[in-house]
């Protein structure tokens, strides 16, 4: 009798194995080690791939209070402020760097601001839509229709200063990004001016026409930058803020460009950038729930990229890679426009009537957790539909606002997630 011998594991069963156990070893050193594959930080391609955040960067960087960073513009590319406000003409009586916005800004049909009513019956004059889904972009409105549908809109006299650039507010630089609300207002402040409120970033933006976009009817790629593609960020890229991981992420993410750069995209007061590169805060105009901030314009992604719609769901400490603002200030008294002052400000009230105060401090009324979630949206009704595109899970945090997830943390989800690839390989080698 032959003695008996079991019998060889199938050669396929053999290299999965040795994959399997391959891959466990590299993957145990990568998050285990304390040398330089130990501490190499990994993330996200384009393409879903992983790369390490030591890679040559696309852009050169600049790390401003270990919190903001900036693209260091091209050598010789930034335009002295005197020499812009020569050429634009466009100063009035404002200081450097600053644009005289005057004139009248038209109110719902009940006469109120930030209602969304405005925005709501421009929708009607779109003959053209690129979309209706997330995220609603339309390519053509009406002109004749749209002053047909508005030329009965009560309106509001204002007048302020505003840059005319993105933060810091100099042709050829590019705007300093990674910046909270609160960061914003005192920066804005620092530099002797306040942050702008969300109705004078709309009217800045279209005009007494109401334009839908800062430069008329139709959407234009080629005129402000909008509609890159999305790309999808790492959820801890920028915690901490500051040093080699921060910027890999940022130079992975980064679509924007250089301010004015684009001349077209222009606003009928000549402030440009108004719509897409970066996303700009502002404070609210309402005077009752929600946050005191609010973002407006977009940025280089496919969203809105309008004048009127805005971003409510982001509290004041939020933090991500496209966000910026610029400046206002009240405008010098004058008695040669005709426009009374009422309406302009930083506490001015939304409606046509005497405002009504402000409430002081940080606002604290809670918002549904899916409106925290940290995804590049115009709105926070427009978060669930991203989220269901993507595969986000309600429990997402805000970009920047969580810390790092340490190397036994790491560790054992990657130990979790190689037992269950080791029980699925022994199922279909049992089968």
């Amino acid at each position: 009798m032959q003695p008996h011998h079991p019998p060889s594991p199938a050669p396929n069963r053999r290299r999965r194995t040795a994959l399997f156990v391959a891959l466990f070893s590299v993957g145990g050193l990568l998050v285990l080690g304390g040398g330089l594959l130990g501490r190499a930080l990994i993330q996200p391609s384009d393409g879903g791939f992983l790369h390490f955040a030591g890679q040559t960067p696309r852009n050169e960087w600049r790390s401003v209070d270990k919190k903001h960073w900036q693209a260091v513009a091209a050598a010789g590319t930034i335009e002295a402020t005197d020499i812009t406000d020569a050429r634009e003409k466009n100063r009035g009586a404002c200081g450097p760097g600053m644009v005289e916005v005057s004139g009248r800004y038209k109110l719902d049909a009940e006469g109120k601001d930030s209602s969304g009513g405005v925005e709501e019956l421009q929708n009607s004059a779109c003959v053209d839509w690129i979309s209706k889904d997330f995220p609603a972009r339309c390519k053509t409105f009406d002109r004749p229709g749209w002053l047909d549908l508005s030329q009965k809109l009560p309106t509001k006299p204002l007048r302020y200063c505003m840059d005319r650039f993105e933060y810091p507010n100099k042709k050829g630089e590019n705007p300093i990004i990674v910046v909270t609300y609160n960061e914003s207002t005192a920066l804005c402040k620092a530099a002797g001016k306040r942050l702008c409120n969300e109705t004078e970033w709309t009217f800045a933006c279209e005009g007494e026409e109401a334009v839908p976009y800062p430069y008329g009817y139709e959407r234009d790629a080629e005129a402000c930058n909008v509609d890159r593609p999305w790309k999808p960020f790492a959820e801890n890229g920028l915690a901490p803020r500051d040093g080699q991981k921060a910027r890999a992420e940022l130079d992975r993410l980064w679509q924007g460009q250089p301010s004015g750069a684009s001349p077209k995209c222009k606003s009928p007061f000549g402030l440009y950038d108004m719509t897409g590169n970066v996303d700009e805060w502002t404070k609210t105009t309402r005077t009752s729930g929600g946050f005191a901030s609010v973002l407006k314009g977009g940025y280089w992604g496919p969203v809105r990229a309008r004048c009127r719609p805005a971003t409510r769901a982001h509290n004041e400490n939020f933090v991500a890679y496209q966000q910026s603002f610029r400046c206002c200030s009240d405008a010098p008294a004058s008695t040669t426009t005709g426009l009374a002052d009422a309406g302009s400000g930083p506490d001015a009230g939304p409606d046509a009537g005497p405002a009504e105060p402000q409430p002081a401090g940080v606002r604290l009324v809670p918002v549904p957790q899916e409106a925290r979630r940290s995804v590049e949206v115009d709105d926070q009704d427009e978060q669930e539909e991203l989220a269901k595109k993507v595969g986000l899970q309600c429990g997402v945090r805000a970009v920047g606002d969580v810390g790092e997830v340490g190397d036994a943390g790491a560790f054992a989800a990657f130990a979790v997630a190689t037992a269950l690839g080791a029980r699925r390989l022994r199922r279909r080698s049992a089968g």
